[in-house]
């Protein structure tokens, strides 16, 4: 039989066109299968969806079951003096403060030098030596400058500042009349003054050296360095800088201008009802995100990703149970449902939030919102209750993860499946080409059989004919 390279050629049929379109039938097979892998897909984005809204909701409840939220302090300040921060370590209390200056660094201007800038002040290398009140931290007494040969008055400025531990900025100025090199400490107080400043050069006056920053000698222009000035209740406080630290306990102060002021340090009613409202939320936000994933259009007869989704139920199930429970005890005076603290669940299973009956329970006792919050040494609050169950449905036994992780082996199978039923469409399309190619040679050859025969036949006529 005749090899045939191409279906069709021998026979004269569209066997190439049929092969295509058993492939295509037979490929139609694979469609339930790759909807189901997309089903699983879309379904596994959903978890995501609710995975990050119950961790949202998970840190909000996590906050609120902290102790410190409801023992933290708040600093206000009324005057434009200072502005203040409480630490943990302070302790309610009303104080008085007054500014009477602020700190300041010391400052120290070269005599007036007739140079030009471009001019060379050094033939060789020289060394620069500045004084201070106290030394730098890390230095010991004066702090010497190498200066290199043919330095400028900006190579001295920049050899100057490149000094590591110097103290000091070191700048050019004109004052009109000719150049002076300026200094200014980089610290401010007193005993970051700079006294004087020596150079072997000897083109600065002598008399650089100043034993009150405040004198003026040959020329020098000096200012010390100041303290801040202070009282609290009418003690006096001074400072080397102006952010205080110590004069109230666990207290920073930031002094601003000279002045008075009143400080409150007192508790941090605030940031407990920014934390019940983000709470509230969270928690709305995740009702949402349950809603969008399981809600149904009857006409569209489109059904969310989740809808009656075992592991969504199991979700709202634990959480609603929680939320209505009682964590305290009433008949003790203590606050024991969500409504005692003016949130209630509404019918749509969202909560709301009344905040005026909220700021009734924080201003009546804290201590009973902290309780009911984050429980005792034994027991569990509203706040630890709800941490824990979301923590159980995020871990890695829990309903969600499950549920992902179900999906995921899903999709591993319909993915072994698929390539299982393309290998088996591949095996059966080949095996038609085999057949249609066998198909193919045997009609050429019949044809071929027919076409000798015809012309055999066409011979004899023509030999009967003459005869």
């Amino acid at each position: 039989m005749a090899s045939i390279s191409s279906l069709g050629i021998g026979s004269g049929l569209d066997l190439n066109g049929l092969l295509d379109q058993l492939n295509e039938a037979e490929r139609g097979k694979l469609e339930p299968v790759e909807r189901q892998l997309e089903s699983q897909q879309v379904r596994i984005s959903a978890y995501g969806d609710l995975q990050g809204a119950l961790s949202a909701f998970e840190g909000a409840v996590g906050r609120l079951a902290e102790p410190s939220l409801f023992q933290s302090l708040s600093a206000n300040v009324t005057g434009e003096a200072l502005q203040a921060a409480a630490g943990p370590e302070a302790a309610p209390g009303q104080y008085q403060l007054e500014v009477e200056h602020l700190a300041s660094a010391g400052s120290l201007a070269s005599q007036r030098i007739d140079v030009d800038l471009d001019d060379a002040l050094t033939d060789a290398e020289q060394t620069l030596t500045l004084a201070f009140a106290n030394a730098p931290e890390g230095e010991q007494g004066e702090i010497a400058v190498t200066v290199p040969a043919g330095s400028t008055l900006g190579d001295i400025r920049d050899a100057i500042n490149a000094r590591e531990g110097a103290g000091v900025s070191a700048s050019v100025v004109n004052d009109g009349e000719g150049y002076r090199l300026a200094l200014m400490s980089n610290e401010t107080g007193e005993a970051a003054s700079i006294t004087g400043l020596t150079f072997e050069g000897g083109f600065f006056a002598e008399g650089m050296a100043v034993s009150d920053p405040g004198d003026e000698v040959a020329g020098v222009v000096a200012q010390a360095g100041r303290d801040a000035a202070l009282s609290v209740n009418g003690i006096a406080i001074t400072s080397p800088t102006n952010q205080v630290e110590g004069a109230i306990q666990g207290v920073t102060l930031d002094l601003q201008q000279a002045g008075r002021a009143t400080l409150s340090v007192e508790q941090d009613t605030l940031a407990v009802r920014e934390a019940v409202g983000g709470f509230v939320e969270a928690y709305n936000a995740l009702k949402g995100t349950i809603g969008e994933l399981t809600a149904f259009d009857a006409d569209s007869g489109r059904a969310g990703e989740l809808l009656g989704d075992s592991a969504v139920r199991t979700i709202e199930s634990r959480l609603r149970n929680d939320l209505s429970g009682m964590v305290g005890d009433p008949a003790q005076g203590e606050l024991a449902v969500l409504g005692d603290l003016g949130i209630s669940l509404s019918l749509d299973g969202t909560l709301s939030l009344d905040e005026g009956e909220l700021d009734l329970a924080i201003a009546s006792d804290m201590g009973a919102v902290q309780r009911f919050f984050t429980g005792g040494e034994e027991t569990l609050g509203m706040a630890g209750r709800l941490s824990e169950t979301a923590g159980q449905l995020l871990g890695s036994n829990g309903a969600l993860t499950n549920a992902i992780d179900g999906a995921e082996n899903r999709i591993e199978s319909l993915n072994q499946r698929y390539v299982r039923m393309e290998q088996g469409i591949a095996q059966t399309i080949e095996r038609y080409r085999v057949q249609f190619g066998q198909l193919d040679g045997m009609i050429a050859q019949m044809n071929q059989t027919s076409d000798y025969l015809t012309q055999q036949f066409a011979t004899m006529d023509a030999q009967l004919g003459r005869d």
